[in-house]
């Protein structure tokens, strides 16, 4: 298509919507008036609305044509529990909550498209998804479970996410895995607290997830094939003790990631095992539990490539990545993926000034200047995908 054909769009008004989302962050399920600020845009645009799927997730419709073919684009709304460090004039006025992962810009980007395709040539449907709490990876699956694709039947389903470090605008995609699975941990080791004065009466806990954390950093190193990916952290440590008092309990919690399941359940059984040997050792018990929360974000080979058809008519060639690397970083959008063909993609959201902070940082900020990229780049995916 040629951008000649592209619809004008308003980059001041881009601007003020992204600002106005930055302003009101809120978590997980509690997006009232982030969805409400939403759907009211939707509205004014005349894009009929369909509200509170999977709580509070929102659907806009817009159909043009004849054609029973249909497409979902999809933007995740909720924030993160940081206390934002910024100084500008957008910045959270809530204190502890903040857009540290772009969730703003996405939604924006995504407005902006809807807005922009409705003087667009196309011939189908258009489904804006606007998904809530990604963060926890519970919107995506709380939307299906609620009919998402029951009541708006698609074809495919894409989504789009902004990365820091890369250039500015750069689209980057590929076939397979692009984003990892992520599964969480808890081990509790039970022993035998007591005055800290008299370690010999003791089964002193904190010595045991002392050796079992060591022993997890060989899961990886030694129990999975070098070939594939994986991640085992631990992210937090929990006694009941104090200065003087070795406690009876300790909890070690944690974080891993992986791109295939048969990787998942090799690190689940080998950390079972080590920390039970390790426990009956020294005479403690232990409580184990291991969660799969985000499956890994696997594309369809063909629908990555029709991602690859928008880009190229987005940007220049050396403004797109294809095929880029994964990424250890987890998404639920992934669970949409297990439904529905479809395929994720990056943009770039800078190497430098704003666009240089990684994301999940209480300084990070969506870079403004990709909006319109990521608006042109859901036009030409529309086009493309339902041509007139």
């Amino acid at each position: 298509m040629s951008k000649a054909l592209q619809p004008v769009l308003d980059v001041s008004k881009l601007v003020a919507w992204r600002h106005a989302l930055h302003r009101c962050p809120e978590l997980g399920f509690e997006l009232g008036e982030t969805a409400g600020f939403i759907e009211r845009q939707l509205q004014e645009l005349g894009i009929e609305t369909h509200s509170a799927i999977g709580q509070v997730g929102l659907v806009g419709v817009l159909r043009k044509g004849s054609s029973d073919k249909a497409i979902g684009l999809r933007a995740d709304m909720d924030a993160l529990k940081i206390q934002e460090r910024n100084t500008f004039d957008h910045r959270s006025k809530t204190d502890g909550h903040m857009h540290a992962c772009g969730h703003d810009g996405h939604s924006t980007m995504l407005l902006g498209a809807a807005e922009a395709l409705r003087s667009a040539d196309f011939d189908g449907t258009v489904y804006f998804i606007f998904q809530p709490n990604e963060e926890h990876g519970l919107g995506a699956q709380a939307m299906i479970d609620d009919g998402l694709f029951d009541r708006f039947p698609m074809d495919a389903i894409y989504g789009m996410h902004n990365m820091p470090g890369r250039p500015a605008g750069q689209l980057a995609m590929k076939s397979g895995p692009i984003m990892a699975g992520e599964d969480n941990f808890s081990l509790t080791i039970v022993g035998r607290g007591g005055h800290a004065s008299q370690p010999h009466q003791h089964i002193d806990p904190l010595v045991i997830s002392a050796e079992i954390i060591l022993a997890m950093q060989s899961i990886v190193a030694r129990s999975i094939d070098p070939a594939e990916q994986a991640v085992v952290s631990v992210t937090e440590i929990e006694a009941d003790g104090t200065v003087n008092v070795v406690p009876s309990t300790v909890t070690i919690k944690g974080d891993c990631r992986s791109f295939k399941r048969s990787v998942s359940e090799t690190i689940e059984r080998r950390m079972s095992e080590l920390a039970e040997g390790i426990c009956h050792a020294h005479g403690a018990e232990l409580r184990f539990s291991y969660q799969r929360v985000f499956a890994a974000t696997t594309n369809h080979s063909s629908k990555t490539k029709h991602t690859l058809a928008a880009a190229q008519a987005t940007n220049p060639a050396e403004l797109i990545e294809y095929p880029c690397d994964a990424m250890t970083a987890s998404d639920d959008f992934a669970h949409m993926l297990l439904e529905k063909e479809g395929a994720y993609v990056f943009i770039g959201n800078g190497s430098d000034s704003v666009g240089g902070c990684a994301l999940h940082n209480p300084h990070y900020d969506f870079n403004d200047e990709i909006l319109v990229t990521g608006v042109r780049f859901w036009i030409n995916l529309v086009q493309q995908q339902l041509p007139s």
